[in-house]
């Protein structure tokens, strides 16, 4: 005898196919939610990871090889050891779509359904967003040090503690920069404002950059965006008009040190942003390493729990924010904003 589905089951795997239809799409959710998230995937910088740990190759070091010579003059080949491997620990994070049977039961029709899963699912996707948000601008200390690594880790304040990807920070390869402007150029200034802002700008970015090579990106808070923006006259005054000002970000075009850099504005209400501070990222050496079956995926089938008339299906994600190159990535904060 073929046994069949209750209606309760069906309205479960009516949630399951629900999520299904949807998770495909919950990486651009969560990337076009996130500024930098979205310039890393628009740079195919989210890459698929395998294994317990998350590897990446550093090139720390030259041959040293390099010798000027004439005639029977010996060349150097003497072994030098180029690369190391700096190590992240993925993170797992699961938000959960909860819906009591009571709710399934009462909305049995298919159209009462579907809106009441609507509104459930549109809340956990707007919890996942949150919380990558949060996660991405912190230090990766929250839930006992399980959360991703954000860019108060990667990017930290004090640039010559601890360590960061199993390596010390008091190597100086593997440090970052940071800048106080209460302390960094007295000539300048003590605090950021619309007059000193530029100034700051362009002496740190001249200072953090070589060849071709610089940050790409700045991550203002409301303050030093505002600064920036009152800075500039009308004339100046460049909207981005690329993705990140299509995506809806604040985004102006900066224009300093014989650089373009993109200025967006991470701050609000709401705000995961630090105050008073700007951070200067080299998006070509930071990644977003996910599993590829937990890339905000639904993890599994709808589940019930043993003790309550509910149904749980989760969404997932694997990974971390990862570093690869340390030298064009900085933060200029403003300690004292009253000096």
């Amino acid at each position: 005898m073929t046994s069949q589905l209750t209606a309760v089951e069906k309205n479960q795997e009516i949630l399951s196919l629900a999520l299904e239809d949807r998770s495909a799409g919950y990486q651009d959710l969560v990337s076009n939610s996130n500024a930098l998230l979205a310039v890393l995937k628009e740079k195919n910088r989210w890459k698929e990871y395998s294994g317990p740990i998350i590897r990446e190759r550093l090139l720390y070091n030259k041959t040293g090889s390099a010798v000027w010579y004439n005639g029977y003059d010996f060349l150097n080949s003497a072994p030098t050891e180029l690369f190391n491997d700096a190590e992240f620990r993925p993170k797992m994070c699961a938000v959960a779509v909860v819906l009591t049977n009571e709710e399934i039961l009462n909305n049995q029709g298919t159209n009462q359904l579907y809106d009441v899963m609507e509104a459930h699912i549109a809340a956990a996707e707007n919890e996942l967003k949150d919380e990558m948000d949060i996660s991405l601008q912190g230090n990766g200390t929250r839930f006992g040090g399980k959360e991703l690594g954000g860019l108060q880790l990667a990017i930290p304040t004090v640039t010559n503690s601890g360590s960061y990807g199993g390596i010390a920070r008091s190597n100086a390869i593997w440090q970052t920069s940071s800048f106080d402007a209460n302390s960094y150029d007295l000539t300048i200034g003590t605090q950021v404002t619309p007059t000193t802002i530029r100034p700051f700008l362009n002496k740190i970015i001249t200072k953090r950059s070589r060849a071709k090579q610089s940050a790409d990106l700045l991550l203002a808070s409301q303050e030093h965006y505002s600064a920036y923006d009152a800075a500039t006259v009308a004339i100046q005054r460049i909207n981005d008009q690329s993705k990140l000002g299509k995506l809806g970000f604040q985004t102006l075009k900066y224009y300093g040190a014989g650089r373009s850099l993109d200025i967006v504005q991470d701050g609000g209400i709401g705000t995961n942003m630090p105050s008073n501070t700007t951070y200067g990222l080299d998006t070509d050496n930071l990644w977003m390493r996910y599993h590829p079956e937990r890339n905000f995926d639904k993890i599994g089938r709808a589940m019930m729990p043993i003790n309550q008339d509910a149904v749980v299906q989760y969404i997932g994600f694997m990974g971390e924010l990862t570093m690869t190159n340390p030298l064009f990535q900085w933060k200029f904060y403003d300690s004292n904003p009253a000096a």
